[in-house]
C-alpha cells in the first residue's frame, strides 16, 4: 500500500513536469527566445552554466533544464509501471511512446538550436511533445485506477462513438499543428479581427501565406468544437448510465469552448503571454482527454470480445 501510494505521488509529479516541458516550449517559442543559449546544445553560450543570464537565456535554459530533469522522472516512471503495472495491457506500450516522443522532441528542439529548421518541421514540435504528454497522462491515470473507480473496465462503447471518437482525436492533432504553424509562421497577428481576418470585409480574399494559415486555423477550430459539441450531445443522450463517457465529453466540450475563447483574445489581447500559455494549456489537456477517451474504446473492444 505504502509503495502504491509512493507511485502514485511520482505519477503525479511526473505528469505535471511533462506538462512544464509543454509550456515551457510555448513560452520559448512566444517569447523568441529558442537562440537564449546560442548555437549552442546542450551547453549554453560555451559553457555549462551560463555566465551571462538575459530573459532570452533564463527562459531557454530553465527550459532545457527542466525537460532534462523530467526526463529522468518519466524515465524512472515507465520502468516502475513496467515492473509493478506490467500485467496491465496498456501499460507497457504508454511507457515506451512517452519516452520515445519525448526524446523526439528534445532531438528536434537540438536541431533547431544547432542548425535551424524550416516552420513547418518546427510546427511538429510541440505536437510530439502532446504526444508523450498524453501518454505520461494515462499511465498516471492507470497508476490511480481511475478506470476502476468509473467502472471502465466495464464500459461499451457503440461503433457510432467509437468512431467519431478515435476520428475527432486523429483530426485534433491537426488543429494543434496548424495552431503550432501559426505561431512559427509568426501569423498570430496577421488577421487583426476575430472571427474574420477582417470583420468590415468578411469575405474578401486572403491576401497572402500567412492569412491562409491563420484563417486556416480557425476554420480547422471550428470544425472541431462543432464535431466536439455534436459528439457530447450524442453522449449525453446515449450513454447516461455510462458515467466515465458521459462526464467525459461534457469536459470535453467545456474545454473546447474555453480553448475557442483563448484564441480569440490571444488576437484581441495582441499575443498576451498569459492568455497565450492558457491557449496552449487547454489543448494540452483536451488532447490528454481524447487519448482517454480512445483508451476507453480500446478497452470496450476488449470487453466485448471477452464477452463473446
Amino acid at each position: 500500500m505504502q509503495h502504491n501510494r509512493y507511485m502514485k505521488w511520482f505519477a503525479v509529479a511526473a505528469t505535471i513536469g511533462m506538462l512544464l516541458i509543454l509550456l515551457g516550449g510555448a513560452l520559448v517559442t512566444k517569447t523568441d527566445s529558442g537562440l537564449g543559449c546560442g548555437r549552442n546544445w546542450p551547453d549554453c553560450n560555451g559553457s555549462l552554466i551560463p555566465k551571462e543570464i538575459t530573459p532570452e537565456v533564463l527562459i531557454e535554459f530553465s527550459h532545457r533544464l527542466v525537460t532534462g530533469i523530467v526526463s529522468i522522472s518519466i524515465l524512472v516512471l515507465t520502468i516502475w509501471t513496467w515492473r509493478k503495472l506490467g500485467h496491465i495491457r496498456e501499460v507497457k506500450l504508454l511507457g515506451f511512446l512517452a519516452m520515445f516522443f519525448l526524446i523526439a522532441q528534445a532531438l528536434i528542439g537540438a536541431a533547431q538550436v544547432l542548425w535551424g529548421q524550416g516552420d513547418f518541421i518546427l510546427a511538429l514540435h510541440f505536437g510530439i511533445s502532446l504526444i508523450s504528454f498524453s501518454a505520461v497522462l494515462l499511465l498516471s491515470m492507470i497508476v490511480f485506477e481511475v478506470d476502476r473507480k468509473f467502472d471502465a473496465d466495464n464500459v461499451f462503447i457503440g461503433k457510432k462513438l467509437r468512431w467519431h471518437t478515435i476520428a475527432v482525436t486523429i483530426y485534433s492533432y491537426l488543429v494543434v499543428y496548424t495552431g503550432a504553424l501559426v505561431r512559427h509562421t509568426e501569423s498570430s497577428l496577421i488577421c487583426p479581427d476575430w472571427p474574420f481576418c477582417n470583420n468590415e470585409t468578411p469575405f474578401a480574399p486572403l491576401n497572402n501565406m500567412y492569412e491562409w494559415v491563420q484563417m486556416g486555423h480557425r476554420f480547422a477550430v471550428l470544425i472541431f468544437s462543432i464535431w466536439i459539441a455534436y459528439i457530447t450531445w450524442h453522449a449525453i443522450k446515449e450513454y447516461k448510465n455510462q458515467r466515465v463517457i458521459y462526464y467525459g465529453w461534457i469536459i470535453a466540450f467545456i474545454i473546447v469552448i474555453l480553448q475557442v475563447i483563448a484564441g480569440m483574445l490571444v488576437v484581441l489581447t495582441k499575443l498576451n503571454l498569459t492568455v497565450a500559455l492558457l491557449h496552449s494549456l487547454f489543448i494540452s489537456i483536451l488532447f490528454g482527454l481524447l487519448c482517454y477517451m480512445v483508451l476507453l474504446v480500446a478497452r470496450s473492444d476488449y470487453n466485448g470480445k471477452n464477452k463473446e
